[in-house]
């Protein structure tokens, strides 16, 4: 009998760490994200636009720094660069 509660004893300590572990890891949110897929949908569509403004930013951004350098190195009127860059920004600005 003690030999029984013993090995019950384990058992039910084993089971409290798993639940304490699944609980940590957001196992009954993530099941119950699963259960709705609208949720998922919305979920899903708000990360994309996140995701794609993101992206239009960073890439406007970084084009508008690249520009930026670029014109100031025409200024230094570099013979052979300073021609190729100028090139390039007269380009880039007609198509703004």
């Amino acid at each position: 009998m003690g030999n029984e509660d013993f090995t019950q004893k384990r058992l039910l300590v084993k089971i409290e760490e798993l639940s304490s572990k699944l609980e940590k890891m957001g196992i009954a949110e993530y099941v119950n994200l699963m259960e709705d897929p609208k949720k998922i949908l919305y979920r899903n569509f708000l990360v994309g636009i996140a995701r794609g403004t993101g992206t239009a930013i960073g890439f406007t951004l970084l084009g508008a720094i690249a520009i930026y350098i670029l014109q100031k190195l025409v200024v230094l009127n570099l013979p052979l660069l300073g021609d190729f860059i100028a090139e390039l920004v007269k380009i880039v600005q007609t198509r703004l």
